[in-house]
């Protein structure tokens, strides 16, 4: 399983288009199929370097496991029977992008998709990015990571 954006190549800058500076919208991602047995997938986007420990940016869930790709700009608002979405460490719904501090250098946002081994994560309500990340760990039986840069 591999997972890209054709915003961005591994390891190198986030177009600030897809940042707090910008218009704040998730990037385009997509990825090869995943290993077979695969139930669902999730996809979340932390920041590592933040001062406070690891940020979290954003975590949707409970993708169906033939889905390919996440459009740019995925609305905040769960559908009806789409993906669900964590409440990130910015206390939203959904996806806000890279904002490390102003000269604090360079951080790496790593964008994560698990394979997992259960249909919905079993999760009450907008859980918090964090649980929803433990819980997916729990269930993973495959991992891709895309990483980013951006810095202020």
């Amino acid at each position: 399983m591999q997972l890209t954006s054709s915003a961005f190549r591994n390891d190198e800058v986030i177009p600030q288009k897809y940042t707090c500076d910008g218009q704040n919208v998730s990037p385009p991602l997509s990825w090869t199929a995943p290993p077979i047995g695969t139930k669902s997938l999730a996809l979340i986007c932390e920041d590592p370097d933040a001062p406070g420990g690891t940020w979290h940016h954003w975590a949707i869930f409970d993708i169906p496991p033939d889905q390919r790709a996440l459009t740019e700009h995925v609305p905040r608002a769960d559908g009806p029977n789409g993906p669900r979405q964590a409440r990130n460490d910015f206390h939203k719904g959904g996806y806000d992008g890279p904002c490390p501090p102003h000269e604090h250098g360079a951080h790496r946002y790593r964008f994560r998709l698990f394979a997992l081994s259960v249909e919905k994560l079993p999760l009450p309500g907008r859980p918090p990015c964090k649980d929803a990340t433990l819980k997916a760990l729990d269930y993973a039986i495959a991992e891709a990571e895309l990483i980013g840069v951006y810095e202020r």
